[in-house]
């Protein structure tokens, strides 16, 4: 009866093996799932992000072609001011400028105020520095090119000369 008895227990133990197996596998896969969905719902929110991160800056190639032609009205007041000339033509071109300016704005685009602003690589560009004494070194004096920030990002760094402490003279030796 003790071979009976072992026959008996085998299949038992069998079945037992297999339920466990199958119970595992079913962890595993259930498992496997809150991964794969966990993973599709952190990839839905990152396309989200960044397809609003796009429509955000979409403007920005299009600001990047007006900025040369604000630049050149800007540098058309100017000489129109150096010149003394107050008449309708430059009212009329300082208006130009501001409107476009406004409209820029309206788009997150904003001019950056640099002159006598301290030096940031990601703000500026040095173009050339200038000595002086009236001024900390890395200290921006003259603006050549404005910069302008779209949101929260450098759109184009401005064209800057800086401040840097000047030379030591000679001494006689």
């Amino acid at each position: 009866m003790s071979e009976a008895t072992n026959k008996e227990e085998t299949p038992q133990a069998g079945a037992t093996t297999g339920i466990e197996e199958l119970t595992r596998q079913r962890d595993e896969f259930r498992d496997m799932v809150k991964t794969v969905r966990a993973e599709f719902e952190n990839y839905q929110k990152r396309q989200q992000r960044e397809l609003a991160a796009e429509r955000r800056f979409a403007q920005s190639p299009l600001a990047l072609d007006l900025l040369p032609a604000i630049d050149n009205l800007d540098r058309a007041v100017q000489s129109a001011k150096q010149a003394g000339d107050t008449g309708p033509l430059a009212a009329g071109v300082q208006m130009v400028v501001q409107q476009m300016l406004d409209q820029l704005k309206r788009h997150g685009i904003v001019r950056m105020e640099a002159k006598f602003q301290p030096f940031d690589a990601v703000r500026h560009t040095a173009v050339t520095q200038i000595p002086s004494t009236d001024h900390p070194p890395m200290t921006v004096l003259e603006v050549f090119e404005s910069g302008y920030m779209h949101h929260d990002r450098v759109l184009r760094p401005a064209s800057v000369a800086v401040a840097v402490a000047p030379p030591e003279p000679a001494g006689d030796n």
